[in-house]
């Protein structure tokens, strides 16, 4: 079995004035031991560097390298594997458009289930409950 994890999950492990950064840095530092598939985004890992660097947002932002140097330690794990956008992807995506309205924030959200389907990744991690809207992803909240 295959999964991923959203932006909001690395950002908590990330962030220690978060309430749920002990949580998240638990849950993050058991995929090592993890044996399923792991399956990280660009979207993901970027959208991470962004924010987690953004002064704005975090209180205490993370130096572009200590940033880069957390998504280049998920890397280095025997069973992570980024994937991307498929070949078909924009027709993939259109196609979520028929039975849900992407709009506004869901399009992140739309443009990351797109890509887990596209791999036939089916659960992902996050505390973003939009994911349910996906009928084919299974969502968890691992910080509950």
């Amino acid at each position: 079995m295959s999964y991923s994890v959203d932006t909001n999950i690395l950002l908590y492990a990330s962030d220690e004035s978060s309430p749920e950064h002990v949580a998240a840095r638990r849950f993050m530092e058991t995929r090592a031991e993890d044996t399923d598939l792991f399956c990280l985004t660009w979207v993901t890992v970027l959208g991470y560097q962004r924010i987690a660097t953004h002064p704005g947002i975090f209180s205490k932002p993370l130096s572009p390298q200590v940033a880069w140097q957390n998504v280049r330690s998920l890397l280095s794990l025997p069973r992570v594997r980024m994937v991307g956008e498929g070949q078909h992807f924009a027709e993939d995506f259109e196609s979520l458009g028929k039975d849900i309205l992407v709009r506004g924030n869901l399009v992140p959200d739309a443009h990351l289930a797109t890509i887990l389907r596209e791999h036939g990744v089916g659960l992902i991690y996050t505390m973003d409950t939009d994911f349910r809207k996906f009928p084919f992803l299974k969502v968890i909240n691992p910080l509950k």
